[in-house]
């Protein structure tokens, strides 16, 4: 359900052989396409041969941040960027993205999308070991052992990233700049997407193929699960991390059911094309006879699309969403949380009045938001409302990147979905089961990761991570 969960992050790089060639804004728009992907901060980080690092962070939506910032500052021919939502870390100035520090007699600047679940006892080791934290990141700690590998270690930037590997467990991707030098990494599970391009003799690096799309960059391949990416003499170069042998696949299933844009191939596979699946696997699951089917506005768009299809219902806008509302401000008062839903969205009285509608979601998270929503729609009085939701009850809370609710606020982990429906006071509600979803993306169940619906967690977990590491903002 758009507004109860985020993703992370969203993350680019560019890199180019000319050295004549300003990066920073091509970078500025991929973020701009990814923007869905985090909407707290953004970042970019370039590097100039003769002026070396420069970057810029800032609170907001990449225009916001780059409003009063002249993008052709950052001048150089490799770039960074980073668009942020908080999972691990508050939201504040100092965890804006990308981290840079020192290295090496210049420095290293990172970008991270993903969680580390053991990033406090990695924090505390580094910690006693004298290194200073400026933000409250898993990215910072991902930084500093970087560097402390190479300091002490005395290791180049490719075995640190191995070495650093065997560390961290949960999910990451990776663009890292390092004294003028690219890296892509990805972890070994490939929880996180990350995809590599080219434009002209440029290569651009993304979590989502639609960054390619903006600046007509033609897409390569997606980086493999524990592969390090680099570049030398304007060719891709590759590494395995050890550690990929050891680990098995668990590419996150939200990516196809919500965060990923619908115009976006993640592995392989067409999210818009897995949403149309999810609506003709919703049909056969609950055809229910009806007059209009009603999407959620944005991202359930294509599965009442494949409902409709699959069932010869017509499909029909009944919500209209303003997109000129921003998602961040606190509501004080339950009057004024009320008021932030029908900012959002506002129902067509005409396309809803005395009909049987089939009103089509992504997900139920917390519940909230679909009961505020519903009791919209019911002020168009329809005849029936029939709620049917693209993904499976989530029952357990995300660790890997997700901020969605703790095991206590999850709906669904505490009601069974009668008493959701007695809840929502609507006639019918209906959930993708699990076996139908893993059909509609078309992936094995073994290479997905499924935690947050079955408790089967791709990791292992501190006894006390929900304490630890989880931040709702």
């Amino acid at each position: 359900m758009q507004g109860e969960m985020e993703d992370k992050c969203g993350i680019v790089g560019i890199h180019s052989e000319d050295i004549s060639k300003d990066v920073a804004s091509f970078v500025y728009y991929c973020l701009f396409a990814l923007q869905h992907r985090g909407q707290e901060s953004a970042g970019i980080a370039t590097f100039d041969l003769d002026k070396g690092l420069k970057y810029y962070c800032g609170m907001g939506l990449i225009t916001d941040v780059f409003k009063d910032y002249e993008i052709h500052n950052l001048g150089g021919n490799i770039g960074i960027g980073h668009v942020r939502y908080s999972t691990t870390g508050q939201s504040k100035l100092e965890n804006s993205q990308p981290f840079v520090t020192d290295f090496d007699d210049g420095f290293i600047a990172m970008a991270h999308n993903g969680d580390i679940v053991n990033s406090t006892e990695l924090r505390n080791e580094l910690i006693k070991e004298g290194y200073e934290f400026k933000s409250d990141t898993d990215s910072e700690v991902i930084c500093y052992m970087l560097k402390r590998e190479h300091y002490d270690n005395n290791k180049n930037i490719i075995d640190a990233i191995e070495s650093v590997s065997k560390r961290l467990v949960g999910s990451y991707a990776l663009v890292i700049l390092v004294n003028g030098d690219l890296y892509g990494v990805r972890g070994p599970m490939g929880i996180k997407p990350l995809a590599i391009a080219k434009r002209g003799e440029d290569y651009v690096l993304a979590s989502e193929t639609v960054a390619f799309d903006v600046i007509n960059a033609k897409y390569i391949r997606d980086i493999v699960p524990g592969e390090i990416v680099y570049f030398e003499n304007n060719e891709i170069k590759s590494h395995m991390l050890e550690i990929a042998d050891e680990s098995n696949l668990s590419h996150c299933m939200f990516e196809y059911v919500y965060f990923a844009r619908p115009d976006s191939t993640i592995d392989g596979i067409n999210v818009y094309q897995t949403r149309l699946n999810i609506g003709r696997e919703l049909h056969k699951l609950y055809p229910i006879d009806a007059d209009v089917v009603i999407p959620v506005p944005d991202s359930s768009i294509p599965a009442a699309i494949g409902y409709s299809r699959a069932s010869g219902i017509p499909y029909g806008e009944g919500l209209i969403k303003n997109r000129y509302v921003g998602r961040t401000f606190i509501m004080p008062t339950q009057e004024e949380r009320e008021l932030a839903v029908r900012l959002k969205l506002n129902p067509i009285n005409e396309a809803i009045k005395g009909k049987k509608i089939i009103l089509i979601d992504d997900s139920i998270v917390r519940g909230t938001t679909s009961k505020q929503l519903l009791d919209l729609v019911k002020e168009a009085e329809p005849a029936e409302i029939h709620f049917l939701v693209g993904c499976p009850p989530v029952i357990a809370p995300c660790f890997y990147g997700v901020a969605m609710a703790t095991k206590k606020e999850l709906i669904a982990a505490n009601y069974s979905p009668e008493e959701i429906r007695e809840q929502l006071d609507i006639d019918s509600l209906g959930y993708i089961t699990l076996e139908s979803l893993i059909d509609a993306i078309g992936m094995p169940e073994e290479d997905l990761c499924l935690g947050c619906l079955n408790e089967k967690y791709p990791t292992e977990l501190p006894d006390d991570i929900e304490a630890e590491t989880y931040y709702k903002p």
